[in-house]
């Protein structure tokens, strides 16, 4: 029998293109202390009975302590958790202290303010590969109602912002462009290639709409990937919608791709375009994107990393 051989890393990024929301999956280790860490492999499996799944890999420093524990539970975050999923995906000494948190009803950690929570007793560890996944019987619930955190193509995003920018733009004609990615470069158009590219959309899906024109522009495959601005243009009276986009390997046939130490570099003036690479640039330096809602000269950035209020 033989096993077709795959870059893992091209493989991996496949799967990425599979949005998810986020979890914290939490346990009580052998020493009595809670422990947890971020996952996006979960799923609902059945209701009657009520079961969900977890993968964890076989390389994690909590195997042991979650395939030897009577039970787990899975936190789902809400969207403005992203600073929780950050907290329990790095090697934190004491990652609980950072959260609020309580022991739920079979006595896994509950994590606060998250989206939902189910507390599981372990009914089957599966093996799955370099992975395992964890059957787990749900005991407990709770439902917050808050909407939950996604993450797609290694990035955030929250979907309830990207319903408000459709809800905003459903009237008039509106104006996509795109700030297109591609290892640590932004694709730019335009005389001394310093505009973003982008199309009046009159009719048509705007997003089947917006990456077409990129294909066709770049010659390259391209994915749409997170909202990034929303705002009104005071010249044109258009609704102007930016998405943050990612391309493919090859040579662009149009414009040109601009790294982002040099756009670093570069003294912009007070145009929308030049606001929102000076935001890229600033927000890609700390790794939190948010999304900007306003007019050309004034609006507000929607942060996604907020803390969750105690």
């Amino acid at each position: 029998m033989t096993t077709t051989a795959f870059d893992p890393r091209a493989l991996r990024d496949a799967f990425g293109a599979f949005a998810t929301g986020v979890t914290v999956v939490t346990t009580v280790g052998p020493d009595g202390k809670p422990l947890g860490f971020t996952a996006n492999s979960f799923s609902s499996v059945s209701l009657d009975p009520p079961l969900l799944l977890i993968c964890l890999a076989r390389t994690s420093r909590n195997f042991a302590a979650m395939t030897e524990a009577q039970g787990f539970a899975v936190n789902i975050l809400s969207d403005s958790q992203k600073d929780v999923s950050n907290t329990f995906a790095r090697p934190v000494e004491d990652r609980f202290s950072t959260v609020d948190w309580a022991f739920g009803p079979l006595g896994s950690p509950v994590l606060a303010d998250v989206a939902a929570w189910f507390d599981c007793r372990l009914e089957q560890v599966i093996e799955a590969g370099d992975h395992v996944i964890l059957l787990g019987r749900v005991e407990a619930f709770g439902n917050s109602g808050r909407n939950g955190l996604g993450y797609v193509r290694g990035g955030y995003f929250t979907p309830t912002l990207a319903g408000k920018a459709v809800s905003a733009a459903s009237e008039g004609h509106l104006h996509l462009s795109a700030v297109v990615e591609r290892a640590g470069e932004i694709l730019l158009v335009g005389d001394d290639a310093r505009d973003l590219p982008g199309c009046v959309v009159d009719q048509g899906e705007p997003l089947d709409v917006l990456r077409s024109y990129l294909e066709q522009l770049t010659g390259l495959p391209i994915t749409i990937g997170f909202l990034y601005s929303v705002y009104e243009g005071s010249s044109d009276g258009r609704q102007h919608i930016v998405y943050r986009a990612f391309a493919g390997e090859g040579r662009e046939r149009g414009g040109s791709f601009v790294g982002l130490e040099q756009l670093a570099d570069e003294k912009r003036g007070g145009s929308a375009t030049a606001d929102i690479l000076n935001r890229y640039v600033m927000e890609s330096s700390i790794g939190n994107f948010g999304v900007y809602f306003g007019n050309e000269t004034a609006g507000r950035v929607h942060s996604i990393a907020r803390k969750a209020s105690a």
